[in-house]
């Protein structure tokens, strides 16, 4: 199959015994463990970057705790021996290259010939998807190819003008070559994230990137398998599997795949956008809004026993600074404290929020990710460049005072394996000008980022442009599409993302299968914290039952039919066992 849109030569590496393709050879204890260990912090082998890559990127996605039983009741981190091909790609128009992988398992099945293609979650590297994709498929004898869409983890330091050569490690800037490298760039002008800087927008191509990883992967497996050659989509199945952002690239692939390379497609707890759909609403207005009163609707009494709603029993500070904030700037009527937390939460509840969104909601308040991922997205959708990023924004390292300064050559090394793709994180901060009001310094900016949506200056009409240009688009009739999504997911809540989009396949003649799990929130990974397992379930099992499932239907010629949905408890206090999860065989 043509590969011309290759940036870069192919990297083709061996990964077997202490190193294989699923682990990295941790096995489930390693990847439980303290991060992988660098023998030269300054100067990390390739081999030790992808090791602590892949361990990052599992911590990140799914629930290892002693109570979740991965790997007892779900889930495989089989060692398994094969081969990676890498490279950069670069989407026609785009002014950033992005990185592509392909993992071919020794035990490949040549009867099955099947292909998992996947994208990164959230805005991770390139293995930020191996928790689901790999994990499902390689022990499988499927070959998973990966893309990283746009975004990911080569930050570029402008201090030393360095960034990540195709082998991860630290490389100069201007002999070519680099994951991410600034169109124009001084050395003040802090850290540089491919997502937010590249000048592209990333989200509008998503589709075509899983396409583009789609078609390395049948021409890896040509290369693995000269004697089984051509690998086409006519003789090879492609199921397009995706989690959050990745959920939603792989419906954006299923809308624009009109040269019907994909078999099936199984998105989770998805960011999708269906402008057509009632109710549907896209990431950055949702967010936005929830940056700025979800704080001061948490503080409302109702939510006195919801996790990392309190600190030590009480409200934090800024928490109950930003209602006299919101009051000031005109978008809350109230004085009373009390009165305002409840003025937000009724706010909210207008918008399409529930009370059980807003109770999961609160991890991602706590952990200010509503702010990094509006701070990012804004830039991706301005357009903006490095060192001009809108609402005064930009990324540095900070001290222990937090003080910007110059990354070492060990931090700038790790950024590669620890990063998320997003600041904050990994040693890398948001800066910006502080808000005149020190109770709450953030407010300000969070202001700005919201009239980036619903103002009518030249920078918000880009930004809501670039939005547009993002919107899922109706897959062909016959393609299968199961959409698997928690009922409680506090950060793309399903009320504005998964619900509406399936409403409007099945208004256009669509017949998608949709899984809505109850007691099911965001993030697997939280999980192991106090306060959630017990209350919640792990959506990664609902994924791979789904995976099953359609492999029987593409490679056995079984009915596709989802039956009834789950009916999923949570496990309280206890470890999680199979009538948790309601899964029937």
């Amino acid at each position: 199959m043509p590969i011309d849109f290759l940036t870069s030569a192919i990297r083709e590496t061996d990964h077997r015994g202490a190193d294989d393709l699923l682990t990295a050879g941790l096995g489930i204890d390693g990847l439980r463990g303290p991060p992988a260990a660098f023998a030269d912090a300054a100067a990390p082998t390739p081999t030790q970057l992808r090791r602590r890559a892949i361990q990052a990127s599992w911590k990140g996605i799914a629930d290892l705790g002693p109570l979740g039983a991965w790997g007892e009741l779900y889930g495989s981190t089989a060692n398994v021996p094969g081969r990676e091909y890498q490279a950069f790609a670069r989407i026609a128009g785009a002014h950033s290259p992005h990185r592509i992988l392909v993992q071919i398992p020794d035990g490949f099945d040549a009867k099955a010939r099947c292909l998992v293609v996947t994208a990164s979650s959230g805005s991770r590297g390139i293995y930020g998807a191996i928790a689901l994709a790999g994990a499902w498929g390689l022990p499988r004898g499927c070959a998973v190819a990966y893309t990283d869409k746009g975004t990911g983890t080569g930050y570029f330091d402008s201090a030393s003008a360095t960034g990540v050569a195709l082998d991860c490690t630290r490389s100069p800037a201007g002999a070519g070559g680099l994951e991410f490298e600034p169109r124009a760039q001084v050395a003040s002008d802090g850290i540089g994230v491919k997502h937010a800087h590249s000048g592209d927008n990333p989200e509008a191509d998503w589709g075509r990137h899983v396409l583009q990883a789609a078609a390395f992967g049948l021409a890896m497996l040509d290369r693995a398998f000269p004697q089984r050659a051509p690998f086409t989509p006519q003789n090879t199945r492609i199921i397009a599997a995706g989690l959050s952002n990745g959920g939603g690239a792989v419906l954006q692939a299923a809308g624009i795949d009109q040269g019907e390379m994909l078999s099936g497609v199984v998105a989770i707890e998805p960011h999708v956008h269906a402008p057509a759909a009632k109710d549907s609403r896209p990431l950055y207005d949702f967010s936005t809004e929830a940056a700025l009163f979800l704080p001061c609707a948490l503080a409302d009494s109702r939510f006195d026993a919801t996790p990392l709603a309190r600190i030590q029993g009480k409200v934090a500070p800024a928490w109950t600074a930003r209602g006299v904030g919101l009051h000031a700037a005109g978008l809350l009527r109230a004085v009373d404290e009390r009165v305002q937390s409840a003025e937000a939460v009724d706010h909210l509840h207008a918008g399409g929020w529930t009370d059980a969104a807003l109770a999961a909601a609160a991890s991602s308040t706590a952990f200010d990710l509503w702010r990094a991922l509006a701070v990012s997205y804004a830039s991706a959708y301005s357009r903006a460049a490095l060192g001009r990023m809108p609402c005064g924004y930009r990324f540095d390292a900070h001290d222990a005072a937090g003080r910007p300064y110059t990354p070492a050559a060990a931090e700038r090394a790790a950024w590669w394996s620890d990063a998320a793709g997003i600041a904050p994180g990994a040693g890398v901060f948001i800066g910006e000008t502080v808000s005149a009001d020190a109770t709450d310094p953030t407010l300000r900016g969070l202001l700005c980022l919201r009239q980036l949506w619903t103002g009518d200056d030249a920078m918000a009409k880009t930004v809501r442009a670039s939005v547009a240009a993002a919107a899922a688009q109706l897959p062909r009739k016959e393609l299968p599409i199961w959409v698997i999504h928690g009922q409680e997911d506090g950060l793309l809540p399903m009320a504005f993302t998964s619900t509406p989009y399936i409403d409007w396949l099945r208004a256009n003649g669509r017949e998608p299968l949709f899984w809505p799990i109850a007691h099911a929130q965001h993030f697997d990974a939280f999980l192991a914290m106090p306060g959630f397992g017990d209350r919640y379930v792990p959506m990664l099992p609902y994924a791979y039952a789904a995976l099953d499932r359609m492999w029987s239907h593409l490679v056995e010629a079984t009915a596709l039919d989802a039956g009834t949905v789950p009916a999923a408890s949570p496990r309280g206090a206890g470890k999680l066992d199979a009538t948790h999860l309601g899964l029937r065989k």
